[in-house]
């Protein structure tokens, strides 16, 4: 079922049909083995609905805002867990990646896999658009190496530790970091935010508000990583910008989540006592 669901939104890009169809036999898997309880079923049967519905809208008046507002507060609660009935497995409990890393856990979020599908309803051009780049390549390089150096700069700051990881669980990290977190929220972070606030305040404004907001997502883990996050959020944000292609972020954001499990202390260093 976790295949298919990650297989559905590597196809929502290039074969819409095949896309949907996968999702579908994804989503009866997931009712059948009770990932979907019945409050998650209605609550899904109740944004298709609004989706197909607002697919089939011509015309942007107060109708189609008023659909796609509605469309982006569900996109917004499933990326926070909001909605009851969701199943969502978890993979590892309390884990410390190190001995110097901080326990976590993490999860195959259905919910949060959802957020591409819904939103694309919004925004036809959610996951491809015509691409903004720099004059110069060399700048894609620049972005790159950037990676690493924002995370040595959050090891100055006392965040985090270098420390080398290959954990057993690693695919499986892979494969819900990429389909179920970066893709995820790169598809409302950057795919509809930033490019909803470009249409209506250009570039600029709209790689750093929505590089701001996404940082502010991360207020759980302190100031410290609001900042790191907003840092982040520029890259991931000038990826998409450079490329049109809510895939090329995603892939970015990825790598960076990656290169930080596998050198650094993840998610951050837990400072022993003394």
């Amino acid at each position: 079922m976790w295949y298919l669901l990650a297989a559905s939104l590597l196809l929502l890009s290039f074969h819409r049909r095949a896309s949907l169809g996968l999702l579908a036999i994804a989503l009866v898997l997931a009712a059948i083995d009770e990932t979907l309880q019945w409050q998650a079923i209605a609550a899904l049967v109740g944004i298709g609905a609004v989706a197909l519905w607002q697919t089939k809208i011509k015309e942007r008046g107060t109708t189609a805002l008023a659909g796609e507002a509605l469309l982006l507060l569900c996109a917004v609660a499933l990326m926070l867990h909001f909605i009851p009935g969701f199943n969502n497995l978890k993979i590892i409990s309390a884990i410390k990646a190190g001995p110097e890393s901080a326990p976590f856990s993490f999860y195959y979020n259905f919910d949060k896999a959802l957020i591409p599908f819904v939103l694309l309803a919004c925004l036809p051009t959610l996951l491809k658009r015509p691409a903004v780049g720099p004059k110069n390549r060399l700048w894609w390089l620049v972005l790159i190496l950037s990676m690493p150096l924002l995370l040595l700069v959050a090891t100055l700051a006392g965040g985090l530790r270098v420390e080398l990881h290959q954990p057993e669980w690693l695919g499986a990290f892979m494969l819900a970091n990429l389909f179920f977190v970066s893709f995820a929220e790169e598809a409302l972070f950057r795919g509809y935010l930033q490019q909803r606030v470009s249409q209506k305040l250009g570039n600029l404004w709209g790689l750093l508000i929505a590089a701001v907001i996404f940082g502010l997502a991360h207020l759980a883990g302190g100031p410290l990583l609001v900042f790191f996050a907003t840092l982040t959020g520029l890259i991931y944000g000038l990826a998409w910008l450079w490329s049109g292609r809510v895939w090329v972020s995603t892939l970015v954001h990825f790598a960076f989540n990656l290169l930080h499990l596998l050198f650094f202390t993840y998610p951050v260093w837990q400072h022993q006592p003394g």
